[in-house]
């Protein structure tokens, strides 16, 4: 695995994030080039993963943070990413497979299965650099990304997982209520069930039909960039991704979850994803500390203090206690 540098999609040329920083609060604006990660390539499997960075040697651990199904790893940056940044930690947002400027390999059909296997395998890339501790957080679905990558990755590997929300959905509740509609959450699964295991397999259907992405966030305005901009919640899934990420087993049940400590970031004005849905994931941990934090008038991608500064206390707090470090 090496790093790719030097290519011509980046978000330095892309105006999408840039709208979106109108709904946020002006500090949390980058008004200048010194205020922007860096942008890079590192080499997966022959897809080139976009990373966007604020990168401090001196920081004594590193946070990585990942997206949902409707977001970006520059929309992480924007509302955790700086911050955390400007507290003294490394951040980096990684795009996954088939969002932000990540660049899939020609022909390449990747299922949500390929997605963990990526992000563990870049924590052991992290890793190759140095021996800091590292901290994931993951944004609605990317809660449940750090959940599956920190039962996966060999143990040692992350010291504490932090979720916007953690869903579990095999859980047919948890299905139908994250979706757009009931008929396409239940009949319509065979369809994708079939399609998921035919030469079809890369079939895309848009994500904003499958689930309730209208529920993204909470300004009318803001949800017009966010569902015009493919690379976020404008995207499409393949069946084959769509089947695999309904039905992904974890290498540890919740029940057996033993790995690292765990912070439950939950908008309390969430619309898509409530308090409730993430219980069947959380409630039954009882093996490594469990803590939850309300965010204040916050929505599912928070744009509203005090919510957003709630978020951030929280996670500078927990990375400092469960890696044992101070910037």
């Amino acid at each position: 695995m090496k790093r790719k540098t030097g290519r011509d999609t980046l978000y330095h040329d892309q105006s999408a994030w840039w709208k979106l920083q109108e709904f946020l609060p002006p500090r949390l604006r980058l008004t200048s080039e010194a205020d922007l990660p860096t942008e890079d390539f590192w080499e997966w499997e022959s897809n080139n993963i976009h990373l966007d960075q604020y990168l401090n040697p001196e920081a004594p651990a590193k946070v990585i943070l990942h997206h949902g199904v409707g977001t970006n790893g520059r929309q992480m940056n924007l509302i955790i990413g700086k911050p955390l940044a400007d507290q003294g930690w490394e951040v980096t947002a990684v795009d996954n497979l088939g969002y932000g400027m990540t660049q899939v390999r020609p022909g390449g059909t990747y299922g949500y299965g390929q997605w963990i296997q990526m992000i563990t395998d870049y924590l052991a890339y992290e890793k190759s650099r140095d021996d800091r501790p590292i901290v994931l957080y993951g944004l609605s679905a990317g809660g449940m990304v750090a959940y599956h990558v920190a039962a996966h990755a060999p143990r040692g590997a992350v010291h504490g997982i932090v979720g916007l929300t953690f869903l579990d959905q095999r859980n047919r509740d948890v299905w139908i209520a994250t979706a757009r509609y009931k008929f396409s959450a239940t009949v319509g699964m065979k369809g994708v069930e079939a399609l998921a295991r035919s030469p079809m397999k890369g079939l895309e259907f848009p994500m904003s039909l499958a689930s309730k992405m209208s529920a993204l966030c909470n300004n009318a305005d803001a949800m017009k960039v966010f569902l015009a901009d493919k690379t976020s919640a404008g995207n499409a899934a393949s069946m084959k991704f769509l089947d695999d990420y309904r039905t992904y087993v974890p290498d540890i049940e919740p029940a057996d979850f033993d790995v690292c400590p765990i912070l439950h970031t939950q908008p309390a004005e969430d619309h898509w994803t409530p308090l409730e849905l993430s219980k069947p994931v959380l409630d039954p941990i009882k093996k490594v500390p469990v803590k939850l934090v309300m965010l204040e008038n916050a929505g599912h991608y928070p744009l509203e203090e005090p919510g957003l500064t709630q978020m951030e206390e929280a996670v500078d707090a927990f990375v400092r206690d469960v890696t044992g470090t101070n910037p």
